[in-house]
């Protein structure tokens, strides 16, 4: 869950595109166009999507890694521990 003012205005600017996205394409579909160009758009609807998923998850890494270092780790370890996750995961997001 979002909860800095900047991370709130990231994640709802992404969430306003993807639905901007989503009506673009329901318009496309209402007017027939051709499956490729209904591809196309699908893959970024589902870009955008992914992309919004990859950004909660590392703010979810964040809070659970970092709210539960214990006093013998530095700060730096839990950034390390959380990059290395994500290089991990953020392949399966794409």
């Amino acid at each position: 869950m979002p909860h800095t003012p900047e991370e709130k205005k990231r994640a709802v600017t992404r969430l306003r595109r993807i639905r901007g996205q989503t009506d673009a394409l329901i318009a496309a579909v209402e007017r027939g166009e051709e499956c490729g160009a209904l591809l196309q758009q699908l893959a970024a609807l589902r870009g955008a999507a992914t992309g919004l998923m990859a950004e909660v998850l590392e703010m979810h890494l964040r809070e659970t890694v970092q709210g539960t270092a214990g006093a013998a780790k530095a700060p730096s370890d839990d950034a390390d521990e959380i990059a290395a996750i994500m290089r991990v995961i953020r392949p399966y997001l794409k």
